[in-house]
């Protein structure tokens, strides 16, 4: 129900943007998160919107460098990675669910996309 999309090889101190393209009902009610997962660790919080995209919340690795926004007119969410920096390498996935958008665990998601790919070289 989620599909999370853009990702790529980019060079360090690139940018990319992600999408997450949302075919559940009612995606506008939802908050969402943007996770991501490394080889051989946990997946970690990155950033999360609210409902209406008033309001967000990151992780302070990608403070300042990406930017999660919404378009509930067209069901996505993105992800704006820009300086991406080589320990930002990992498999991206988006969540969507009713929570708050300051609780950062995996749990108060719902929804789960099937990841996207990110590289970075150096």
């Amino acid at each position: 129900q989620l599909q999370a999309s853009g990702g790529g090889l980019v060079q360090a101190g690139g940018s990319l943007r992600l999408s997450c393209a949302a075919s559940v009902r009612t995606f506008s009610a939802y908050a969402v998160g943007w996770f991501r997962q490394a080889p051989g660790k946990e997946r970690e919080f990155v950033a999360s919107i609210n409902w209406s995209g008033s309001n967000t919340f990151y992780a302070d690795s990608v403070k300042g460098r990406f930017t999660i926004s919404r378009d509930n007119a067209k069901n996505t969410v993105y992800l704006q990675l820009n300086s991406v920096k080589p320990e930002d390498r990992a498999l991206y996935y988006c969540a969507a669910g009713a929570g708050s958008i300051y609780y950062t665990g995996i749990k108060m998601y719902d929804y789960w996309g099937q990841g996207t790919l990110v590289t970075v070289s150096s």
